[in-house]
């Protein structure tokens, strides 16, 4: 037995590492203790694509007023902002005066959400257009999002806006996700997350989860007439989605 074996074999059932007090088990123990913990992070996925399929079900609320956005190509309306796809994720982006590092930087939590959102490809296969929205100036949006290097669009908004979809301080100055269903003109709000309930957004899987059509296969439980197709086969790298892949629009 080796030097590293022997040293091994005399540590004692519990002792610290890296200053934290661990248990210490042979390979079959560990084995078993990873099983049972296999088992619990099953079903804790079981009871996530059941919470999402309750989220499909969701009543919706039919979005009355007429917005504008400020964006790249100048103002444009609330049915611009999905791009041609049916559905809409709009983050708000804490982005203001009481915001610290304003007017050059967003707020930080913000900016570290927006780090982690996977490629847009991805989502736009699934007929999901995702975008940040701001009560901003949009010569102060575009200089930040250019600095950060961020892909996804980018639009300034109203209080209003903001208020009417619950980012609810009188200022704008809040934060969360806010999903949309366009059926031709009519816009409708199917969800709303916001404080830690938003921090686990941020992969195509989580946001075809929190989407009204979900991940469109068929193996998830979701309302009649929703599209689906057999799972796994859409899947393209990115880059190569086309229009009649069956993949969704692009």
């Amino acid at each position: 037995m080796g030097k590293r074996a022997t040293t091994a074999a005399r540590r004692p059932a519990t002792t610290r590492i890296g200053g934290v007090t661990r248990r210490i088990v042979p390979s079959a123990e560990w084995r078993r203790a990873r099983a049972a913990m296999t088992a619990r992070e099953k079903a804790h996925m079981r009871a996530g694509d059941a919470l999402a399929a309750a989220r499909r079900r969701m009543p919706w609320m039919r979005m009355d007023k007429d917005y504008s956005f400020q964006g790249p190509r100048g103002r444009v309306s609330f049915v611009d902002l999905f791009e041609g796809r049916t559905q809409l994720i709009l983050y708000h982006f804490m982005f203001g005066p009481k915001v610290e590092g304003w007017p050059e930087k967003g707020c930080v939590g913000c900016s570290f959400f927006t780090d982690q959102v996977s490629h847009l490809d991805h989502v736009h296969a699934r007929d999901i257009t995702l975008a940040l929205v701001s009560a901003a100036p949009y010569a102060n949006i575009e200089r930040y999002r250019a600095r950060m290097g961020w892909r996804l669009p980018w639009y300034s908004t109203t209080d209003e806006f903001n208020r009417d979809c619950d980012i609810s301080d009188r200022t704008g100055d809040s934060f969360g996700l806010n999903v949309f269903y366009r059926d031709s003109e009519d816009v409708y709000r199917t969800h709303f997350v916001t404080r830690r309930g938003a921090e686990t957004f941020g992969t195509a899987w989580s946001f075809f989860d929190l989407a009204p059509l979900g991940r469109q296969e068929t193996w998830q439980e979701a309302p009649a007439g929703t599209p689906q197709g057999a799972p796994y086969g859409w899947w393209r790298r990115h880059g190569e989605y086309k229009a009649d892949s069956g993949a969704g629009k692009t």
